[in-house]
């Protein structure tokens, strides 16, 4: 889920047209129709994206519903369902003008009454979604009329306009009914760009164009996400034309593409993600409540080692949950540069020593021994976790990996919370509140909160921040939450990677931005001579 304002674009390759004789090519010229396949190796988990947390899900969601308001490609909020709003002198109530004739995928007319429906959804204790924070904040909410929706804060609330970023439900196919055992969970109905086809489970998600969409019909006529859960497997595929797009790792991305077939066949992309990945370790155990056993970790890491070994460049050294270049980052808080030496002065500190020789280290009979968890299909950070189980090794610490299937990983051991340390990776939003993911309030069932981090000033300084319009202020306090995360390392924080998408060359129109390359999905197209699939009814 997760951060913030403009990323330095790296290095970019996009394809041009070229025209002849001054008039445009025909590739030049925007035609519906053709199917973009794209490889994911993950499947979702639920497809009302108030009950997920998996970015598999919320990708599908983000192409059937739109919420109030959105990012554009410079990462500045503008109208979605909303055209304008209005927001009060004291910035404690926010009226949103909304778009006439919007409809639902079952041709129902959209209305404020949705607006206010998902708000009480939302906050309503029986649902069990980890994003009633925000919601709860507002004092008021109101139908004005049937297109226009107001909201009133008790106190001054930093994102709340951001928050209206959330997705909007039919109130028609949910009110007075159990959101958990909706058939909208696996059949969604929306208002955006995309209609619900088909899920297939562990295989695929087939999504049609709306041809009434509110900001014109999407050029491509489908959209088909394919679960492949092992990047070597989805590769092969690319390679053989049975996806359009993935992720590549690094190096697919330095090694294996740089070749002719590549070059002619598809177009690269390099930025800095929206996403860190961290080791986070399971508070409630004890192997890990002293904080001197989570700084020898950190000591004891290479994290330089990960950063060219595995990314092999392609991504910077995390220090905690922002990123580098961004307004709330603090780029002065403590650093741990690879110092077993050090790691293991503060393991004795906190009690533990080989006693019996046998190379593990040892406290009150039991050995230093845990084991990482992490999710199949993500051969990065397999391999941290191999770099970490050989470094810790080498301080007398025993690691053991486990690769999960996703939907297990999830489901059955982080909210379960049955885990001893996992590696993944948040994403960033575009606000840099995270009182979601930190703050103690946030520990229970399927919230994301999940290692059990509690301290009493991050909560003060979270709760303060959010309650300001000052960003002097809020950079402050977050600037004090990254000091503190940094001195208690409840996470290892790893890497911020650079995403690395592959696109076939036949569709155009992608336009990179401080946003990434999916802001204007809508407008990518494929030149009719080109088109290779139909989609059919």
């Amino acid at each position: 889920m997760f951060l913030v304002s403009l990323w330095a674009l790296g290095a970019l390759s996009c394809s041009r047209t070229v025209e002849k004789e001054g008039r445009p090519s025909s590739a030049d010229v925007p035609a519906y129709g053709d199917i973009i396949v794209e490889g994911s190796i993950g499947d979702a988990s639920n497809l009302i994206p108030l009950l997920a947390s998996d970015s598999t899900s919320h990708l599908i969601a983000s192409l059937v519903y739109n919420g109030l308001v959105k990012y554009d490609k410079n990462l500045q909020l503008v109208g979605d369902l909303a055209e304008k709003w209005n927001i009060s002198k004291d910035g404690l109530t926010i009226t949103f003008h909304l778009r006439k004739n919007v409809r639902w995928h079952d041709g129902r007319p959209f209305s404020a009454h949705d607006c206010l429906y998902t708000y009480r959804v939302t906050v309503d204790p029986k649902t069990p979604t980890p994003y009633s924070g925000d919601f709860l904040k507002i004092k008021k909410a109101e139908v004005v009329d049937d297109h226009t929706f107001r909201v009133t804060y008790g106190a001054p609330f930093a994102p709340a306009l951001s928050s209206w970023t959330s997705a909007i439900l039919p109130r028609h196919l949910l009110e007075g009914r159990d959101i958990t055992t909706s058939p909208l969970a696996r059949h969604p109905v929306g208002t955006g760009p995309y209609r619900f086809r088909e899920w297939v489970t562990g295989q695929k998600i087939v999504l049609a164009a709306n041809p009434d969409y509110f900001e014109g019909p999407p050029y491509i006529s489908g959209y088909v996400m394919r679960i492949i859960p092992d990047a070597a497997t989805m590769f092969l595929e690319l390679r053989a034309g049975g996806i359009d797009q993935m992720g590549l790792t690094p190096l697919q991305y330095r090694r294996q593409t740089e070749n002719n077939l590549f070059r002619k066949n598809f177009r690269k992309y390099r930025y800095l993600s929206f996403s860190y990945v961290y080791l986070g370790y399971n508070l409630t155990k004890p192997l890990f409540a002293d904080r001197r056993v989570r700084q020898a970790i950190a000591y004891a890491v290479d994290k330089n080692e990960i950063l060219e070994g595995v990314l092999m460049g392609l991504g910077k050294e995390a220090t905690g949950p922002y990123k580098p270049g961004t307004w709330a980052y603090n780029p002065d808080v403590r650093r741990y540069p690879y110092d077993p030496a050090q790691a293991r002065r503060l393991l004795a500190e906190a009690g533990w020593r080989d006693t019996n020789g046998d190379g593990i280290l040892d406290k009150d009979g039991q050995p230093f021994a845990f084991e990482i968890i992490t999710n199949q299909g993500n051969e990065v950070r397999a391999r941290c976790a191999e770099i970490i189980q050989r470094r810790l090794a080498e301080v007398g610490i025993k690691v053991k990996i486990r690769i999960v299937e996703w939907a297990a990983f999830v489901n059955d051991f982080i909210n379960k919370r049955r885990f001893d340390a996992t590696i993944l990776g948040w994403s960033i939003p575009q606000d840099p509140d995270i009182f979601d993911v930190w703050h103690s309030s946030k520990t229970g069932p399927e919230e994301l909160n999940f290692i059990s981090f509690r301290n009493a000033e991050v909560d003060a300084l979270l709760e303060r921040a959010r309650a300001t319009f000052d960003q002097n202020e809020r950079r402050r306090c977050y600037h004090r939450v990254q000091e503190i995360l940094a001195e208690e390392q409840p996470y290892l924080f790893l890497y911020v990677p650079d995403a690395l998408p592959i696109i076939h060359a036949r569709f155009r129109g992608v336009e990179p931005a401080p946003q990434g390359i999916s802001h204007n999905f809508i407008k990518w197209y494929v030149p009719r001579e080109e088109q290779r699939f139909v989609m059919t009814q």
